[in-house]
């Protein structure tokens, strides 16, 4: 019986989603398809029954809808519930709507991807305090990295997050993680720096960046960000968010269909078909 996914989203125009998760099928040989819908805030309720009505097996919820949709789901995923969004729907046998959220893990699939296991004991600096360092922050703690610090402008929301974590997290500003860059071995950001009126932005400056510390961005790009173009410049180890975009889309793809995919090609797919475009989910 042939089944059908989506994304659901505004906009969602740009999303990538429905590229990789269609190429995905046709490798797997499986009868299904993915499609991207345009979902306007006040039209979320009717398109969650539309979509059940019309028999959709599972779909991604990107922004602006990750916590607004939680209140009609029947059932959330433990992670789900403590970072308090969810980008994976899932309809399961009886009908009953049960919410994921795989952005957080899909990191940190993609960080050890690329620099192994070892060193969960290393020190970690998060920097920003939003949606995406939250679910981070869960998924880092969850897998086995104890030693967590949280930079943000505003340090009261990275003490927020510190809170959730059980107090086993460390909140400090961003001038003081300029200054003590030199403790941290992986550094992921999660803020929006980047290039602005022509003006290279970044959280800090980098003048303190140990040689060889491994430096992640969650931008889903297959070329560097500017953040990790200056840390590589410095001697880091960079980790570019390309690798955290299929991570998290194949964990929703085991969710629905309980097999995981080639994450391995998707990325070379992926990376030769953006060439260094910014992509939504």
């Amino acid at each position: 019986m042939k089944k059908w996914f989506a994304v659901i989203g505004d906009p969602i125009e740009h999303s990538m989603s429905p590229t990789m998760h269609n190429q995905w099928f046709s490798e797997e040989n499986l009868d299904s398809s993915y499609l991207p819908i345009h979902v306007l805030p006040e039209q979320l309720e009717e398109a969650i029954k539309s979509l059940q009505l019309l028999g959709a097996s599972g779909w991604n919820v990107t922004i602006p809808h990750k916590t607004a949709i939680i209140p009609f789901l029947d059932e959330i995923d433990v992670m789900a519930e403590r970072m308090g969004a969810v980008n994976t729907v899932v309809r399961q046998a009886d009908g009953k709507l049960k919410g994921y959220n795989t952005d957080g893990l899909g990191f940190v699939r993609s960080l050890e991807e690329a620099i192994g296991d070892a060193h969960r004991d290393g020190n970690v600096l998060l920097i920003g305090a939003g949606g995406a360092a939250r679910g981070i922050a869960f998924a880092l703690q969850h897998t086995g990295y104890h030693s967590i610090t949280i930079a943000n402008r505003t340090v009261a929301n990275a003490e927020q997050i510190c809170t959730e974590l059980g107090g086993q997290a460390k909140a400090i500003s961003l001038k003081e993680a300029e200054i003590t860059l030199g403790d941290y071995d992986i550094l992921i950001q999660t803020t929006p720096a980047g290039l602005k009126n022509g003006t290279l932005q970044l959280p800090f400056e980098l003048d303190q960046l140990r040689t060889k510390a491994i430096v992640a961005d969650i931008v889903y790009n297959p070329l560097m960000t500017p953040f990790l173009q200056a840390s590589k410049q410095r001697g880091a180890i960079v980790v570019t968010g390309l690798g955290m975009f299929v991570h998290q889309g194949a964990l929703a793809f085991n969710h629905w269909l309980g097999q995981f995919p080639n994450t391995t090609s998707m990325k070379k797919s992926l990376t030769e078909q953006l060439g260094g475009r910014h992509v939504n989910r």
